[in-house]
Order: C-alpha cells, then structure tokens, then sequence
C-alpha cells in the first residue's frame, strides 16, 4: 500500500488539516461525557441552576465546533481523495502506456479496466473515510478508555478485560479479509472480460443465435462472484457480534461494580454516567470496526493489484534519446536490413521467425505473402520495436534499431494495423491522429490518396461525421481506407500496411497504388492478393516462420513451386468467379 498511497503526498498540508478537524470533533466527544458529569453532579444534584446554565452553554458551543469542524473537514478529505484518485489513475493510465507488448499481454483487458476505475475506488473511499470518520473509531476508542480511567480507575478496569481479545480477533479477521477480497476483485476481472467480450462480439452472438448461451456464461462467473463475496462478507459479519458481545459484558461488569460503588458512596453518580457514556462511545466505535476492516481489507487488495502495474520497470518502453553509439559500419543504401533475424513471443517456446534475411533499398516497395500462421504480423511488429527480436539484428537507415530511441524510431514510420482501429470521435480526429496539430489541408490530401475524401464529402457532416465505438458506423472498406489515411497524414518514410487494402475493391486499391507512388516511401506489405505482389518491387514468401522465397514476381514464378501454387490457384478463382 505503501506505493499507492504515496500519491497522497502532494496534499499532506490539506490531509493534515483535514485529520486536525477530525481530531477536533473527537476531543469535544471525548469532553462531553465530563461536563454531563458535572452538570449531574455539581448542578441536578446540589439543584444549582447556574452551574447547569454555564456548563449547558460550553456544551453548546462545543457541540457547535464539533458541528463546524464536520463540515469543513468533509470538505477538504473529498478534495484529498478526489485529488489522490485523479493522480493515482492517471499514474496507471500512463505506466500501462509504457508497457511493451509483451508486458502488455501479461494482464487481460478486463484486468487493467478494474484497477483503473475499481480498485482506485476502492482506495479512494478508504482515503476518504480515513480523514473523516475512520481513524476516529480507534481514537475514539482508546480516548474514552482513557478518560474513563480518569474518571474513575476502578470501573475503567471492567472495560480493559475484554480489549486484548478483541485486539487479537481482529488481526485475524483483518489478514482473512485481504485474502478474501483480493479474490474477490480477481473474479470482479472476470465478469468483466466476459461483459467486454460479448460487447465486442455482439454482432457475431446475434447472428449465430448465441445469446443464450452467453447469457449462462455469465451467469457463472457473475455467480462466482457472488459465492465468493457473500463468503468474505460472511466472515466480515463475525465481527460486530463478537465485538458487541464482549464490549456488552465488560459494560454490565462496570455497571455492576459501578452500582455498588454509588451505594456504598465512594463514587458519585456523575461518575458512573460518564463512565457508562464511555463504555457506549466504545461499544460505538468496535462496532465501526467491521465496516473499517472490511474497507481496509478491499482497499489493501486493490492497492496490492495497483503496485503490480507502478512497480513493473523491465518490460516498460522509454522514449529517451539512446546512448548508444552510431555503427558507421553499418551505414548503406538499405532502408530496412533484416539480418538473420529469429523471434519466439515471449513465455512460448516455438518460434515464428526463424533465420530471415532480407533487405529493402528506399522507396522500394516488399509485399510480404504466406499461408495464415506464417509469420508475416509477427516480422512487421519487429520493426517499430513492439517485440525485440529474440535473435538478430534489424537495421533502419544502416542503423540497428536497438541504437535508436523508440520515439526517433516510430516517428519515421506510418503503421496501418491488420485490425482497422478507429477511436470515438469525429473523422477529422481519427485521421488527425496520427499527426498532433495537423491542418484540414493536410487531412484532406492524406485521405484523397487513401481514396476516401469523398466518401467523407457525402456523409452529411462531413469530416465533422461522429464514428461509433470502433467505427461500428462504418463499412470495413471506409474503414480501412480511413485507418490508411492516419498512416499517410504523418508523411514517415517507412509505411507497414498489414493486409490493410483486403476489403478495397480492384478499382479502389489501384487507385489508392496509383496515389501513394509520389509519397516515395519504403513500404512493407502483408498481402493475400498477387495482383498486389506484382506491383512491388520484391516479394518475400514466408512458411511456418520461414523464408521460402524472395524476389520480383518474374523470380519467383521462375523458381518458387509454392509461389506458383498461389498463382494458379488465384487464377482459377478469378476464372470461376
């Protein structure tokens, strides 16, 4: 927790202030019960009017200032949590920011989403709680056993009995709970990754009539959920009446001997009041004590589950200029070298590159072909360094890409995912994107060489059309078309297109072709179609991690067996269809 709650340390002169307020609160609570005993005392007893007049207004004011010191200390334990909340998700957002890929797919979706808003919830509550009401059950608790042993020591003795056992009861409870919780927040991942799945999915579940079956999926895990919290909240339940019960008991034993005491006149009644008023403040601030350790307890699970994300470093990217020296060796013509490069996703033992070799002059076009499962997202998402290679070496420009900092490295590169991705927002927003402070002169061009602008020019708002949550809006060709005008709208000299032109028709991808020849950018290209392939400068065939050819479409139809079988095959489709 310690981590965590570090964030609260940019408002400690507010928390202080906060905590003093709620200290203040608890001394007038604490004082209280002493006035009621000389008021009972010194004035219904001896029938003085007076002294019950002046000890009634100081009780007033009092009570008053307690009132004031409420108020203004909810106010700025709000301001702390929120504060704390804020600085605590943002923490989170962008250390998660920071991942590398393979540190990325260490935590499912779902998992990440629950300690951003769930688990800071948690903490959060506790932060707030704990400046305005929380710490005030163990003061209160230990103040009125104080000052009852003022009052009267002997009766105060009663109260004592019983405050080691439930010392002990409630460290167990406290460590059961933390475990508890923390299971429950993991099964809290699942309902969650679940719900998102489906909502991904929802148009695949209703086309193949799934809903009821996705219905009892989650079902199940809601219902573990369920199963799991009530049993937390079962042992939580324990505590109240085992605190209840012994306070109960300590309190008939000072009652008693109380009593006794007031016949006998070796104590006056204003004492046993005040002493019994104690002995409920007590009673009072145990019983918060179930509701403290179970929010502790929640908030010690979620603070845990957050310090595996703040505390991660190997595996985070850093976007710092390298310091790593130039090989001026290595300097040629090439654009993209890729030496003997072999590359396994981490925590997996077979590789899905193994031994490639090629290179790529500038301004060259390589189209990169093969079966599903070859290999060919996996040898793109080398190149800006999403993986590092597990073997081999890349060059960019002759220079190794691990002697570049990531931000110089992406920055000359324009990515168009095999997934089309497009954010909620405006299309204007979505292409722009790709570049900060980018002109609508600049958008239109990047989207008429993408073969787009005037599909936007028809939608009735135009640029300023709204796409749905991950362009559900749109077709997949407007799509993709858009997700290629992001890439091109950054001018990089390197373009990666993963299969990014499979839903554009003949027309719509020569065209597109035709436009981003005077972009002169090197461009590597995932593609299933030949009519593609022929119109780069070189392919390279991938099998099963392999390198099986490479060359121009002339080469390889020389000398490439299974390049031919994709060309005879792509032929009679074209000749049935």
């Amino acid at each position: 927790m310690k981590t965590v709650f570090s964030y609260v340390k940019p408002y400690k002169w507010p928390a202080l202030f906060a905590l003093f307020l709620m200290l203040t609160e608890l001394v007038v609570e604490l004082i209280q019960p002493l006035i009621i005993a000389k008021i009972i005392d010194n004035g219904i007893v001896t029938r003085d009017i007076g002294i019950i007049g002046y000890w009634g207004i100081i009780l007033l004011v009092l009570a008053f200032a307690a009132f004031a010191s409420g108020i203004i200390n909810s106010y700025f334990a709000a301001h702390v949590a929120q504060s704390f909340a804020f600085d605590l998700r943002n923490a989170l957002f962008s250390k998660i920011q920071s991942f590398t890929m393979a540190t990325y797919l260490r935590f499912p979706t779902s998992g990440l989403i629950t300690r951003l808003t769930s688990d800071v919830q948690q903490v959060q509550s506790v932060l707030f709680m704990s400046l305005r009401i929380m710490l005030r059950a163990p003061l209160s608790a230990l103040g009125s056993l104080v000052m009852a042993f003022i009052v009267n020591p002997k009766m105060a003795m009663f109260l004592l009995i019983g405050t080691p056992i439930l010392i002990v009861f409630l460290v167990f409870i406290a460590k059961k709970g933390v475990h508890l919780f923390s299971e429950v927040q993991s099964r809290l991942d699942r309902v969650n990754r679940v719900l998102q799945e489906n909502l991904q999915a929802i148009r695949l579940v209703k086309a193949y009539m799934r809903g009821k079956y996705e219905t009892e999926r989650f079902e199940k895990v809601s219902t573990n959920l369920q199963l799991d919290t009530v049993k937390a909240l079962r042992i939580m339940e324990l505590i109240q009446p085992v605190l209840l019960f012994v306070m109960n008991l300590s309190l008939l034993a000072a009652l008693w001997y109380g009593s006794m005491d007031v016949r006998n006149g070796d104590a006056q009644v204003g004492e046993l009041v005040a002493v019994v008023n104690y002995a409920l403040r007590m009673t009072g601030s145990f019983s918060m004590f179930a509701f403290i350790i179970i929010a502790l307890s929640r908030a010690k699970a979620s603070s845990e589950r957050m310090e595996e994300i703040l505390l991660i470093e190997k595996g985070t990217e850093t976007y710092e200029p390298s310091s790593r020296p130039f090989n001026l060796n290595s300097v040629n013509n090439e654009a993209i070298r890729f030496e003997n490069v072999s590359f396994q996703y981490p925590n997996t033992k077979k590789s899905v590159l193994q031994d490639i070799s090629f290179s790529v002059e500038p301004g060259e076009k390589l189209a990169i072909m093969g079966a599903t499962g070859a290999g060919k997202s996996s040898l793109l998402n080398l190149l800006p360094r999403l993986y590092d290679t597990t073997k081999g070496t890349i060059y960019v420009n002759g220079r190794a890409i691990q002697d570049w900092s990531l931000e110089e490295l992406r920055a000359i590169m324009g990515y168009v995912p095999q997934s089309s991705m497009l954010f909620t927002g405006t299309i204007y927003e979505n292409v722009s994107w790709g570049k900060q402070d980018a002109s609508m002169n600049e958008v239109v061009l990047a989207t008429t060489n993408a073969q787009i602008h005037q599909t936007v020019e028809s939608f009735p708002n135009s640029y300023e059309t709204r796409v749905g949550q991950k362009g559900v809006n749109l077709s997949g060709g407007q799509k993709q078309r858009l997700s290629i005008a992001r890439a091109l709208i950054r001018n990089a000299s390197i373009l990666i297109l993963d299969d990014s032109t499979s839903a554009l028709d003949v027309k719509t991808e020569t065209a597109f072709w035709d436009a981003i020849e005077q972009e002169r950018a090197t461009m590597l290209v995932v593609t299933q179609k030949i009519r593609t392939a022929k119109g780069a400068d070189r392919i390279l065939l991938l099998d099963e991690g392999q390198m099986i050819g490479y060359g121009t479409h002339e080469e390889l139809l020389e000398t490439n067996a299974r390049y031919n079988q994709i060309v005879m095959s792509q032929q009679e489709q074209e000749g049935e269809a």
